[in-house]
């Protein structure tokens, strides 16, 4: 027998032994990855069911059991995070304190840190949403100070899910975990989604301002998803999972009888309001996919940022074409069935009219008019390519992660 054949046959227990060795450390990571994706699961869930809550009950009390489902995810992110910080720092084997990072004397994985200050960032702004309650009463925007903190704290629980699956899935060397991954970027994806949810109502699809802040802020995630992803289409399939958790919503909260708590009543609501209709992130994330695909491992800065224009113009001019039309439906008595919730996504103090039925800010003879003009697509253009050069580097560094 050559020497070659005999190397060859002194090889095979080594891969053997290094593959065994990546899975055991991928299991030690997939619980917690499972736990963390229930809890950023929990977050979204009663997220979009305080919205219908405070659109068709209103705020009776701090203890509605949307805020205690959002509370729960965010103590068991917490528990979750630091439960890993006590394995890795007093339990810890080699191969685990490695594959951590050391904070204040402590080890635990990047992903347990995040979900660690997302969670104290969701229960720090609590009392704080509880006073701003008392002393301003019902908020009718979704995007207010203690809202905000809370959105950074969910943030900080779904990025430390996010983290803690790509850990697992960069350190497997079959590639597994990209179910897990495909959820959680899903969780992501419908969060971002749902804090601008008051400014992509149907009627506002026709305005400049729509799509900047849909190309600020949904790009950047699509992108980090597309990228970070070793899985066929992670952004599509990613997308997917964000338009069923979006749409199990609209099937789901009409379901329960309800009526308003709060005057002024304008609106006689007799079940939970749903959202509405999510935007249609799917299209686009197909054609991010494919151009991921082919171009997605572009090295020096003066590509990427060529990637980021022509994604970030790929983005947007599907994303017009798609929703423009969609849009059109949405308003329309076709869509006002339980499918597409069409005209039953206003909340009680809204007072029923045409208005529910048109486009707004699209008069240009009204002066909040906010045409989509080329300017404004221009503008469009440029925050959609800065949110894709986020996302390309964000989403290669954490294809790389694996602590």
């Amino acid at each position: 027998m050559s020497e070659d054949q005999l190397s060859g046959l002194n090889a095979v227990p080594l891969i053997g032994s290094a593959v065994l060795a990546d899975s055991k450390r991928g299991v030690r990571l997939f619980w917690p990855g499972l736990g963390l994706a229930f809890a950023a699961t929990c977050i979204t869930v009663g997220l979009m069911w305080d919205i219908s809550w405070h659109s068709t009950i209103g705020r009776d009390t701090f203890w509605t059991p949307a805020h205690m489902v959002i509370y729960l995810g965010g103590a068991l992110g917490g528990c979750i995070g630091g439960w890993l910080a006590i394995k890795h720092t007093l339990l810890a084997r080699p191969e685990e304190q490695v594959a951590s990072v050391r904070l204040f004397g402590a080890r635990a994985p990047l992903g347990a840190w995040v979900a660690i200050w997302g969670a104290i960032a969701m229960l720090t702004s609590a009392p704080f949403d509880d006073w701003w309650h008392n002393a301003y009463g019902l908020d009718v925007k979704i995007v207010s100070p203690p809202h905000a903190v809370l959105g950074l704290g969910m943030f900080g629980i779904s990025i430390g899910a996010l983290l803690v699956v790509l850990a697992r899935q960069n350190q497997r060397v079959d590639g597994a975990g990209g179910g897990l991954f495909v959820y959680v970027g899903g969780i992501f994806l419908t969060l971002g989604s749902v804090f601008i949810m008051e400014y992509t109502f149907p009627n506002i699809q026709h305005a400049a301002f729509f799509y900047k802040v849909c190309a600020l802020t949904l790009p950047f995630r699509l992108v980090l998803l597309g990228r970070a992803g070793r899985i066929s289409w992670p952004a599509s399939r990613s997308a997917a999972v964000y338009l069923g958790l979006e749409c199990l919503m609209i099937w789901i909260l009409p379901l329960f009888p309800a009526q308003p708590k709060l005057a002024p009543i304008f609106n006689p609501v007799t079940h939970m309001v749903p959202p509405p209709f999510p935007v249609l992130l799917i299209v686009p994330a197909l054609a991010i996919d494919l151009i991921l695909r082919h171009y997605g491992e572009a090295s020096g800065w003066w590509r990427r940022v060529v990637l980021a224009l022509v994604l970030g113009a790929v983005f947007l001019g599907i994303l017009l074409a798609v929703q423009w039309f969609f849009s059109k439906f949405l308003i329309s008595p076709r869509a006002d069935n339980w499918f597409f919730a069409g005209n039953r996504v206003w909340p009680y103090w809204a007072r029923p009219g045409d208005w529910q039925s048109h486009f707004w800010n699209v008069d240009p003879a009204k002066p909040k008019a906010d045409l989509l003009n080329l300017a404004g697509i221009a503008i469009a253009w440029g925050l959609a390519s800065f949110s894709t050069w986020v996302g390309l580097l964000l989403g290669g560094w954490m294809r790389k992660v694996q602590r």
